[in-house]
Order: C-alpha cells, then structure tokens, then sequence
C-alpha cells in the first residue's frame, strides 16, 4: 500500500511539474537590452524600428518587426546573436562576446534609455 501511494504522489508532483513548464505564458510587449548587467535600453515590440547599440565590446544592430526582436548584425565573432533568429517571447537572445542580453517581458511597453 505505501508503494502504491508513493507512486500516486510522484506521478501528481511530475504532471505539476510538466504543467508548470509547458503551460502557455502570455507574449511580451517588451524588451530590455542589458550590457555587463546594467539595463541600456527598453524597447516596445509594438512599433518597427531598427537601432544600433554601440559597447565598449562591439555594436549589434536590433530590429524590431512584426512585434518580434532580432539581432540582425554585429561584429562579434561567431555570431550567435544572429543565429537566434526574430523572438518575442521565451528564451533571451545573448551575445556573449559584447555581454549583452535581450530579455523580454510584459510591462509599459514605452521605449527608453535607462539613465
């Protein structure tokens, strides 16, 4: 009988689990660009636009399209950034080599430079 019930409990704490990571979340409205953990930038996705980010490390050129963001150029070596392709939600877009990370969430969605 324990064995029963401990299989009960392991199974409803696995479908918890499962339901937790693939259950729908709602798209973002915006983007925020940080640099070595410092927020540079908060990008609405509602409007196109195409922007250029110069660090000390490298410029990477953002467009935003059809309410998704992507890097579409940059002068790091390897250029993963690019490869991840237009997103507007989910998993952020990283480039390592210029530390800057693009992470989306749902907020004002008012475009703006942090100070």
């Amino acid at each position: 009988m324990k064995t029963k019930t401990w299989i009960i409990l392991l199974g409803g704490v696995f479908l918890a689990c499962l339901t937790a990571i693939f259950w729908p979340r709602g798209q973002a409205n915006q983007a925020e660009i940080y640099c070595d953990g410092r927020l540079l930038r908060t990008v609405s996705l509602a409007g196109d636009q195409v922007f250029t980010l110069e660090t000390p490390y490298g410029y990477n050129e953002i467009t935003v399209s059809g309410g998704a963001l992507a890097v579409t150029a940059a002068d790091c070596p390897g250029g993963d950034c690019m490869a991840a392709g237009a997103r507007s939600a989910g998993e952020p877009i990283v480039c390592l080599p210029h530390r800057l990370v693009i992470q989306f969430s749902q907020g004002a969605g008012v475009d703006g430079v942090a100070q």
